[in-house]
Order: C-alpha cells, then structure tokens, then sequence
C-alpha cells in the first residue's frame, strides 16, 4: 500500500516501547543532509537521547545506512551500538560481531574506475568511495542529475555482480542483493532484537525495502520528509522533526519506567 503526504498520520509517542526494536536511517533522517557528506553535524542534545533509547530498549536500538559503519561511528561516536551499513553489506551486531557480505574485489576495482571517470566529466559531482560500493553525489551541482540518471543505468548494466540504488542526488553502486530490509531482518533474528516489535524510521527510497519488511513483520514504518509514493504507515516532516518526536518518546519511556519502580 502506498500513501501521499497528506494521508499519513504524525507516529504516536507510544509507538515505541520497551518491547520495541528500534531501527534509524542516518542521512536525512537523524541527520540533516550537507552537501559534503562528510560536513554532516550531529544536533545538540541527539546523543544524549539516543543514548537513553538504547539503554532502555536494552540495546534494541541500530542505526541502519548506506553510510560505512567506520563513518557512523566517526558522526556519532558510538561503536556499541548495532549498525548496518552499506545497506546491509556490513553489519554489527549488538554484541558488536561484524559480518560483512563478500564482494568480488575485481570487479570492484573496475567500477570505481568508471565511477571516477564519470566524476572527472561533471566537475563538481563527488565520489563517495564506501569501501565495497561506490557513490556518485551531485547535491551541490543538480544540473547534472539528467546526466547521471542516463550514465548510471548504462554502468550498472556492465557489472552483473552490483546493482544501482538512486537516492537524493545520488546514484550508488551496490552488491546486488543487499538492501536495508534484508539488514533489519538479520538483525531481527538475533537478540536483543529478537521478537520485539519493528520500528524503523528512514527518508529515502532506499528505505522502502526496510518499510516493506518491518509492515510484514507487524512493526511499523516511519517516513521523514515528504517523497510519494510510500509504503510507510506515519510520518515526520524533517530531521528536525525526528529530534522533537524522539525527545517525546524518550520521555514517555524514562517517565514510564519511573512509575514501574
């Protein structure tokens, strides 16, 4: 099922309770988007509210991104806490294992030479190199999305083993298979996330497949910002909006826990 802006309701504070497994997108969601992705800040007083989600989930709570887990725990500093990235081609669980997909190193090496090439025609389109996927960004010059949503297409269809992801001005080359909804499904196998109810808040269409799955699963699905059409269930308008409803569900929480003492 799909849904216009217009017809999604705001997340009730309830939504998230101690039995919840909590899953949060990073860029666009949690942070607001930089033109630089790695100009990105982390808003005041974010930690401390997610540090306390954490805590009383019992460490239910992951970020999941196509961002390297090494850049998410350079944002946010946190290498406890579980995290996918790379849209699921790594993964560290909460007792912090890593799994991390395999990747054909080959033909890797291939893609980001033509990835670089593309770079080098469109002065100004950045090159995010994730380590096992690789990214082409034109936030700061949008003229070029024309272009790179004819070239992307063309590229991807010359490396059978990677898979292209369109997201905000960018185009990203991927392992094929891996997504955000396989991501959280891992994750949700294996404790502390194990038979807690999903909630999974994200921006992207790169989150659908994680919105897609949590609904399967009976959870629940969070879009932030306006893009249509959309599996989500509720919605919040911006990153700042995110910040002001995660606020409220941690108070919710830490006041309900104080009255079961």
């Amino acid at each position: 099922m799909t849904a216009t802006s217009e017809s999604l309701p705001r997340p009730p504070d309830h939504l998230v309770t101690p039995a919840t497994a909590l899953f949060l997108d990073a860029d666009g969601t949690l942070l607001a988007f930089a033109d630089d992705p790695e100009g990105v800040v982390v808003p005041e007083g974010m930690l401390d509210t997610l540090d306390t989600l954490h805590d009383v989930l019992d460490g239910a709570l992951a970020l999941v991104s196509g961002r390297a887990i090494a850049s998410l725990d350079g944002i946010f500093g946190r290498p406890r806490w579980a995290a996918a990235g790379q849209h699921g081609l790594e993964r560290r669980e909460a007792d912090g294992r890593t799994v991390t997909v395999p990747v054909d190193a080959a033909e890797l090496a291939h893609l980001r030479h033509e990835v670089h090439n593309v770079a080098l025609a469109m002065p100004g389109v950045r090159v995010e190199d994730k380590s096992w996927s690789v990214a082409l960004h034109c936030r700061e010059h949008p003229e070029y999305l024309g272009e790179l949503e004819r070239v992307a297409p063309a590229i991807a269809a010359r490396f059978p083993g990677f898979e292209l992801q369109p997201g905000s001005y960018v185009y990203e080359f991927k392992p094929r298979g891996m997504d955000k909804g396989a991501a959280v499904a891992a994750f949700l196998d294996a404790p502390p996330f194990q038979g807690r109810h999903p909630v999974y808040l994200g921006d992207d269409l790169t989150d659908e497949h994680a919105f897609a799955l949590v609904n399967d699963r009976g959870g629940a699905s969070v879009r932030v910002g306006a893009r249509t059409p959309s599996s989500a269930v509720f919605t919040l308008s911006s990153p700042g909006d995110v910040h002001a409803w995660l606020d409220s569900v941690k108070a919710a929480l830490t006041q309900g826990a104080a009255r079961r003492q």
